[in-house]
Parts: C-alpha cells; sequence; structure tokens
C-alpha cells in the first residue's frame, strides 16, 4: 500500500505583515478622510486661487490670462485697496492688544475666590453662544445716534453723543468695543491659565513681603505668556478676517471707514464679477496674515515663558 503524498503548503490569498506595518496601514487608513478633505476643500481651492488671481474672470465666461496685472493695479490704481488696508490694520492691531489686556483683566477678576464666582462666569461667557448676526443687529440699535441706548447714556451723564458706526472716526472703535464684549472664548483660556499658576510661588512672594503687583509681575505674568501668545496668534488671524459686523452694520461705510479686506473680497467677486481681481486680494490678505504670524512667533522667544525650562 503506497502512501499518500504530503499536502503541499498552499499560498496565502492575504500576505501577513508584521504588526508594525498593520498598524502603519490602520493609521493612514483613518487619516485618509482628513487628507482627502484637506486636499479637496482647502489645498485644492488655494492654488485655484492662486492662478485665477492672474486671470481677468468674469466669473461668467471664460477667465483671460492678465498676469500681474490685478496686483499692479491694486498697488497703484485702485481707490480702495489701500483705503481697506488701512481699516484692516487699525482694526487688527487695536482689537487684539485691547482683547488681550481686558480678556485677561476679566480673568483674574473671575478667577477670585467669591461669592456667585459661578454666575459671573456663566455671564461674561454668554456672548460667545450668541450668533454674530443677532449680536450685530442688537448692537445696532444700541449705536443708533439718536434711539441707541448708549448715546441716552450719554446724554444723561451730560455729555455729548457720539455718532458711534455712523461716523467715520468712530466706527472702527464702535466695532472693537463690540469685538471686546465677544471675547467670552479668550476670557476662558485665560482664566484656565490663571488657574494654573503655581500657587507656591506665590506664597514665597507673601513670604518675601510682596504684594499684588509682586505677584503679578514676577510670578503670575510669566507663567500667562504662553497663554497670551496663543491668543494673540488666534486673535490675529480672526481679526484680518473680520466680515460679518462691518457688512451687516455698515456696509463698508461710512465713507469706506469700515471697508475690510474680506468685505472688499466680497465686493468684487460678488459685487463687481470681478473673481480674478478678489483672488488676488484674498492672496495678499494671506501673506499680510502669515507675515504677522511669522513676527509674532519671532519675537516670542524674547518674552513668552515656558514652566519647567532650564534656561
Amino acid at each position: 500500500m503506497t502512501a499518500l503524498p504530503a499536502d503541499k503548503p498552499t499560498k496565502r490569498f492575504f500576505p501577513t505583515y508584521s504588526l508594525r506595518r498593520r498598524e502603519a496601514i490602520a493609521g493612514y487608513f483613518f487619516v485618509a478622510p482628513g487628507i482627502l478633505g484637506f486636499l479637496i476643500w482647502v489645498f485644492g481651492p488655494m492654488v485655484a486661487t492662486l492662478l485665477l488671481s492672474f486671470t481677468d474672470w468674469p466669473i461668467i465666461g471664460q477667465a483671460k490670462w492678465v498676469g500681474l496685472d490685478n496686483y499692479v493695479r491694486l498697488f497703484t490704481v485702485d481707490p480702495f485697496f489701500y483705503k481697506s488696508l488701512r481699516a484692516t490694520l487699525y482694526f487688527a492691531f487695536g482689537s487684539v492688544f485691547l482683547r488681550i489686556v481686558y480678556t485677561f483683566l476679566v480673568a483674574m477678576l473671575l478667577n477670585q475666590d467669591v461669592r456667585g464666582k459661578a454666575f459671573f462666569r456663566t455671564v461674561y461667557y454668554l456672548p460667545s453662544i450668541v450668533p454674530v448676526v443677532a449680536s450685530s443687529m442688537i448692537w445696532m440699535w444700541l449705536y443708533h445716534p439718536d434711539f441707541g441706548l448708549f448715546n441716552a447714556i450719554l446724554k444723561g451723564m451730560g455729555l455729548p453723543p457720539s455718532r458711534w458706526i455712523h461716523g467715520t472716526q468712530s466706527v472702527i472703535p464702535s466695532i472693537i468695543l463690540m469685538d471686546l464684549w465677544a471675547a467670552s472664548s479668550t476670557i476662558l483660556i485665560f482664566l484656565a491659565g490663571l488657574q494654573g499658576v503655581p500657587r507656591q510661588l506665590l506664597e514665597a512672594v507673601e513670604i518675601d513681603g510682596g504684594n499684588w503687583w509682586n505677584k503679578l509681575t514676577a510670578v503670575t505674568l510669566p507663567h500667562m505668556t504662553p497663554f497670551i501668545f496663543f491668543n494673540m496668534v488666534l486673535g490675529f488671524v480672526s481679526a484680518f478676517q473680520i466680515f460679518t459686523q462691518s457688512f451687516i452694520m455698515t456696509n463698508g461705510g461710512p465713507n469706506d471707514g469700515s471697508l475690510f479686506f474680506v468685505l472688499l473680497i466680497y465686493r468684487e467677486a460678488f459685487g463687481n464679477n470681478r473673481m480674478g481681481l478678489a483672488c488676488a486680494i484674498a492672496w495678499i490678505l494671506f501673506l499680510l496674515i502669515a507675515l504677522v504670524t511669522f513676527l509674532v512667533f519671532k519675537t516670542s522667544r524674547s518674552w513668552v515663558f515656558y514652566y519647567g525650562d532650564e534656561e
């Protein structure tokens, strides 16, 4: 009786992978939606707008290649570009630095161990959940030169009324005031940072005979610089892209005093049907934000302190 032949080793349909390789494949699989979303909805449109910025495209019709004409026009003959640049820079730097100071002081007050602390924290956080459109409509009434609440308060105090958003010189400070009212998220970040300030260092200052000013300058502020840096970067990125308030409340007026960059992009793209010129303005805005962010990062080495650094 002959012996049956031994079974030949069968070839696996799925090859065997090492554990590390399987984990890498699974990782790429899970991050693929995020990467594809970035490439399709962010990077792709950015490249498209860069190409369109060198064209004259009236949206309806063919795009005509014009090279650098859009950029030359903006920096030489466009009557609104420099007005928009001044208004945007004025609002961005004014609102960011005032927001940092105001929200830091409010966060310090909310960090005190007082009665009703939770109530006050809730009150200060409420503006962040109000839609910008709704709050803009409310502030339009507050800023009304004849029937507004603010001018009624000024008249009751015997002070002259203001034109608020209806005056060329007062429109941007008025929008900055409204922006400070809605700075709840910045207050929340500062409040979280203040709760992480080492108590033993504050007690050491008290033992050495220091007062509240010594605590603030020697302990609190150095430990809060990372949070100031974070809020400053986010603040500049957000401030340079302001649109809704000026679009609803002033429509860029009066006398183009609140014609911010994003509103100018909207006008050129959908009002004047000059999408190529609008894309050029958008890229100038992108480079402006990148430049300011780079300068903030560059200077942060000299004033941002990280707790635990050996230097």
